[in-house]
């Protein structure tokens, strides 16, 4: 069982809701999010496009700004290489429309999951230089590409990096490095993706060659803020700004590729949110990438024809729902692994799934996780081996614990939450003794802390409330959806709905006696259901949403388990957790 914490952190709520217009409510959730100073307050609020940084700020814009222009006026052929994933797409896209739009001879590539890998490689160098190619502008990726690019300066090519990942020992010896994240850069927001360090490039670009920028922001920032959010970046500062623009622009996109998107997946571009990225526009285009290439991503992007443009999308959509049927398996013969076997007392799970496809270990990892909450590792067979991904938890440095036995890897890779290892098949359970040996891991650091906002009667939901909480958007990683907790609720009914029967509707009635209804996604409504039929009183976490049916106006709660505040897998607790 989870442990429950409210957040109490101290400000003069009153004051900051009667100088912002809000509500100390709303005051105080904002304080939680570690924001207090006045104008972060103000831009968190009420932030839009001037408050962006100039592109130029950034290190290496003008020089690259120079060379494109100088090849431009050449007609020098002009490679864009990217990476297979959504911000790589996008942002191959960005440079594309940008680079085209400035009148460059320019052509685009992009790495095979399984063939290449990530990145630039000496391939991908040579097939551009033997094409004719004069320079290569790398997008999300180049800036660990050392012997790569060295290469490519050999057979006389220029390089320009464009990239958001943090730099290595030794730079690359490209003729232009733009990347946030070099330590004399001078631009203040360093968390863009490889799409927004794109978009700040082309937007320099245009403005040297007098293109409107208004063109900058309905052409190309949409696919900025896409990206944003589905490379899964934190939605703080300028990224924030990006992804509230960029929601306004899918509204009302005709953009033919992304408007056929939403019309496949069946989405209502009124309620159009950051979610649909994150859990359903971006892993279509991801999808392509995983399982097949995402050349073919890029392709709906580029579609000027809608009707060519439904068919694409329609064939994305078939490709993410075989991702998540093959998903699906492949955490199904993790469980069952798991709970047929003595890894159940492992403190640090190591799964080996020999038959999945290794682009989805990641994902699998992941979900197995938030089930056991547990450091998870899922290895795959693959062409030199064994592959795999973990997924880490807060109290467990999974790159530093996995360097403590490095010698059973061929390659690895990660930060303390994830972490990327290839192996000989014969040292996977080696792997998984070694970790579980060395491991620290006390009972209380496998306790899931969760962080409540506000401890709050359903009574105090109002539709000002409601309407205020909408100031807070768009949610994601580093912008959570705030966190409500009810204590002491009856559950008077119970219906369990959807295809995959994972969705439960519910009628609550707290303490304060005032009832509500509640909608809960998630793959283990039958464990919860149990738990509501043993104990006549629970606490809950909640969200408060307004449902209009029929133009009726109604409150409810949502308890959505694709959020990123992991509410499904400690959604229901008895009264004396909290």
């Amino acid at each position: 069982m989870a442990k429950w914490v409210e957040i109490r952190k101290g400000a003069d709520f009153q004051s900051i809701g009667e100088k912002f217009g809000i509500s100390s409510l709303t005051a105080r959730l904002i304080r939680n999010k570690d924001i207090t100073e006045e104008s972060e307050i103000r831009q968190y609020l009420y932030g839009g496009l001037s408050d962006l940084c100039s592109a130029s700020v950034m290190k290496g814009i003008i020089p690259a700004v120079e060379i494109l222009q100088k090849k431009i006026k050449e007609g020098a052929s002009i490679r864009i290489i990217g990476d297979y994933d959504i911000d790589g797409v996008c942002s191959t896209y960005i440079l594309l429309r940008g680079l085209t739009r400035a009148g460059a001879e320019v052509d685009t590539d992009i790495p095979d999951r399984k063939k290449d890998g990530y990145g630039l490689n000496e391939d991908l160098v040579k097939r551009a230089y033997d094409a004719g190619v004069d320079t290569i502008v790398t997008c999300d990726n180049g800036i660990a590409a050392v012997k790569e690019i060295a290469y490519a300066k050999s057979l006389g090519m220029t390089v320009i990096i464009t990239d958001h990942h943090e730099l290595q020992e030794e730079i690359p010896p490209a003729d232009v490095v733009v990347n946030p994240h070099q330590k004399d850069c001078p631009y203040p927001y360093k968390n863009l993706c490889g799409a927004g360090v794109a978009w700040k490039l082309v937007s320099a670009l245009w403005e040297q060659l007098g293109v409107p920028e208004q063109e900058l922001y309905e052409d190309l920032l949409l696919f900025a803020g896409f990206a944003t959010v589905g490379d899964v970046m934190d939605l703080t500062g300028e990224n924030r700004i990006l992804v509230k623009e960029a929601l306004k622009l899918l509204k009302t996109t005709s953009h033919p590729g992304i408007s056929a998107l939403i019309e496949v997946n069946e989405i209502s571009r009124e309620t159009i949110s950051a979610f649909h990225i994150g859990f359903v526009l971006g892993p279509c285009i991801n999808a392509s990438g995983r399982l097949d290439t995402a050349k073919r991503a890029l392709e709906l992007l580029k579609t000027t024809d809608y009707e060519k443009a439904l068919v694409k999308a329609a064939e994305l959509k078939a490709l993410n729902d075989e991702r998540k049927s093959m998903t699906d398996d492949g955490v199904q013969q993790a469980l069952d692994q798991i709970e047929n076997s003595d890894m159940k007392g492992d403190r640090v799970l190591v799964i080996y799934l020999p038959n999945c496809h290794e682009s989805l270990a990641g994902i699998i990892a992941g979900r197995i996780r938030e089930r056991y909450y547990r450091p998870v590792f899922v290895l795959t067979r693959s062409q030199d081996g064994v592959k795999g991904s973990g997924r880490s938890i807060e109290t467990y440095s999974m790159f530093e614990e996995m360097s403590k036995c490095k010698e059973l890897y061929t390659k690895y890779g990660g930060h303390p939450m994830a972490a990327g290892v290839s192996m000989p098949e014969e040292h996977v359970e080696k792997f998984r003794k070694r970790l579980n040996e060395l491991c620290t891991l006390t009972e209380k650091d496998l306790t899931e802390v969760v962080r409540i906002d506000i401890a709050m009667p359903f009574s105090y939901v109002s539709e000002r409330l409601v309407e205020e909480l909408s100031l807070l958007e768009p949610f994601g990683k580093g912008n959570s959806k705030p966190v409500f907790a009810a204590r002491g609720v009856q559950v008077l009914e119970t219906r369990v709905l959807g295809k995959n029967q994972n969705v439960l509707r519910l009628k609550l009635k707290d303490e304060s006696g005032t009832t509500m209804d509640g909608i809960y996604f998630s793959d283990q409504v039958n464990e919860v259901l149990k738990t509501m039929q043993q104990k006549p009183r629970l606490a809950f976490l909640y969200y408060p949403e307004i449902n209009e049916f029929r133009g009726q106006r109604t409150f409810w709660t949502i308890a959505d388990c694709m959020n990123l505040c992991y509410i499904y897998s400690v959604m229901v607790l008895s009264d004396t957790s909290l």
